[in-house]
């Protein structure tokens, strides 16, 4: 008989290709089955960056969870850096030299912990009893300008250097992936999200938005108040919250 896992798993997910953007390279990853959940924003163009962000989905979707954190963590790992290797392939098919390329951002889930990989500029955050922090750090040059002191961060959105990344899937021949792992709270919000959301959405007004009790109502309302503001880039949210396993009447209708 299996042991009693200390959470269970709600999850709501919402993406739109915004209101400038002809095509939405953007892809998602919503497995509340498994444990697993993907945010990939894609680049590269009419038929590359969906190409790319929709392989590292498809190939993720096909995991079989496995009973070490560890583990699972490895194989997520390794389908992603055989990702980058097709991708870098197929760029050096094109005579343009193109990069076919995607961020990505995964969370796994497993008994009472959970573990985040990261390439790139999607990122994901965690609301805690009323308190809301970004757990990814951006792998962008205007990033690292902060982190040296160069720009202040409320200077960093509006810098000529704010859309371009140092690190993604398909960039470069060796890719290196940030993992964070940590234990888990009951009632952990998490909110996984590519950069077209914080582009128009500040961190205080994410922070609100993920109390909103009923889960399914966060996606939407994060994807609405961005079209609202211009939506310049494709934008995708997944929304994820753990809850105990001995379920309440209460939490049972979230």
């Amino acid at each position: 008989m299996s042991k009693q896992q200390p959470f269970r798993w709600i999850s709501a997910a919402a993406t739109h290709v915004g209101n400038v953007r002809q095509v939405n390279e953007d892809a998602l990853l919503e497995r509340s089955d498994i444990g697993l959940w993907a945010v990939a924003d894609g680049m590269g163009g009419h038929h590359a960056g969906d190409v790319a962000s929709s392989s590292i989905v498809n190939i993720l979707d096909d995991m079989h969870p496995s009973n070490r954190l560890s583990a699972y963590v490895d194989e997520v790992e390794d389908r992603i850096l055989a990702i980058n290797d097709r991708l870098r392939r197929m760029a050096a098919e094109h005579e343009d030299n193109r990069t076919i390329g995607s961020t990505i951002v995964a969370m796994i889930a497993l008994a009472s912990h959970c573990a985040f990989l990261w390439a790139g500029d999607s990122r994901v955050y965690r609301s805690r009893n009323n308190e809301c922090v970004q757990i990814t750090r951006d792998h962008s040059q205007v990033e690292e300008m902060v982190q040296q002191g160069l720009i202040l961060r409320e200077d960093a959105e509006q810098h000529p250097a704010a859309n371009i990344i140092t690190r993604a899937v398909g960039a470069s021949d060796n890719l290196y992936i940030d993992v964070d792992i940590e234990e888990l709270q009951k009632h952990d919000t998490f909110l996984l999200c590519s950069d077209g959301l914080y582009k128009h959405i500040s961190d205080e007004e994410i922070a609100e938005l993920l109390k909103i009790n009923n889960i399914n109502d966060i996606p939407h309302q994060l994807i609405n108040t961005t079209l609202e503001r211009g939506a310049i880039d494709n934008v995708t949210v997944i929304a994820i919250r753990a809850l105990p396993s001995q379920i309440t009447r209460s939490e049972n209708n979230n």
